[in-house]
């Protein structure tokens, strides 16, 4: 196991500076570059670009501003924002915690729910629940964030009103402005909305999978041996089916990890969630090339690093898998 971690970690670093290769090219090639946020404003002339540009270091060869970004880049420095003139690690270590505070009670949430849930459909084949619990999944995976998002605002913050006449949920933001020690409960309160979505939104996923990969593991020889040697029916699906059966479930899980330090574009775009997705989505309209290469490659690096925990939680799951 230990040489295949130190294998999976050397083969990381060429990944990941491939990664950071086309990263870097292809934020050049779009039109304007760099400099496409200073380009259409009018208090800036011809000589202030180009003097812009040699500050920069945009006058180098392309090859060596990839060299010199890359071993910023290692040190930490991901570059000056362009809209804030703040250093772009700072702006993202900034967002980073308010992201982990909506997407984790969400996640969480989402399995809660749908682990119990799918293995007691599974169970159940083509009871009820069973059906409930596949039109749930399949309206989740179906139905637009944006639409959804919309709805929710329309009916609980426009129509719904509480018992003061107002709103009976906020409409965005992480509390009330203006308050300067916002309360549990108003806090509470901004989370239900963007929480609640997102948790439907990876519920419909995960309970396909666990319903799935229960569905196999219990017409398995070895379940069929073990109830008929008298085990409990919770001990069998527990003890001897579960292990098997989430090992498809950890793969999404993997893989939907480091999107939990990403952040949700959409969700905190319509919420007003002061979060990274919504810290990418300006930078991209505003052109802030610093702030945008350093979430892609923050994000690459995730996916890189949790796909190798998923592989290391895979052999402790199933027996059957050895690095060797």
């Amino acid at each position: 196991m230990t040489n295949y971690i130190i294998r999976r970690f050397l083969q990381a670093v060429p990944l990941l500076i491939l990664i950071s290769f086309a990263v870097f090219m292809l934020m050049n090639l779009i039109p304007g570059g760099p400099l496409a946020a200073y380009q259409n404003n009018p208090n800036i002339s011809a000589e202030d670009l180009k003097r812009l540009q040699a500050e920069m270091g945009l006058d180098a060869p392309l090859p060596v501003r990839y060299m010199r970004w890359l071993g910023s880049v290692v040190t930490g420095d991901l570059g000056i924002s362009q809209v804030t003139q703040r250093p772009a690690m700072t702006e993202i270590m900034e967002r980073l915690p308010n992201t982990l505070y909506l997407q984790l009670p969400a996640f969480l949430l989402a399995l809660l729910i749908a682990i119990p849930a799918g293995i007691l459909a599974a169970i159940r084949q083509y009871s009820w629940f069973d059906y409930l619990t596949t039109t749930v999944a399949f309206i989740g995976q179906s139905i637009p964030v944006f639409w959804l998002g919309l709805i929710l605002i329309i009916v609980f913050n426009v129509t719904l009103k509480n018992a003061g006449g107002g709103p009976l949920l906020p409409g965005g933001g992480m509390f009330t402005l203006g308050e300067s020690n916002p309360t549990l409960e108003d806090r509470i309160l901004h989370l239900l909305m963007p929480v609640g979505m997102l948790t439907f939104f990876s519920l419909g996923s995960h309970l396909r999978y666990m319903r799935a990969g229960m569905l196999d593991v219990i017409s398995q020889d070895y379940i069929r041996t073990a109830h008929a040697k008298g085990l409990r029916e919770r001990l069998v699906i527990i003890r001897h089916a579960l292990k098997n059966a989430i090992l498809p479930l950890v793969t999404i899980i993997g893989l939907e990890i480091p999107g939990l330090f990403a952040g949700a574009i959409i969700t905190e775009t319509i919420f007003s969630w002061p979060g990274m997705g919504r810290l990418f989505f300006n930078s991209i309209d505003r052109g802030d090339y610093a702030v945008m290469m350093g979430i892609l490659m923050l994000s690459a690096t995730l996916i890189v690093l949790f796909g190798l925990i998923t592989d290391i939680v895979y052999g402790f799951l199933d027996p059957r898998i050895r690095f060797d």
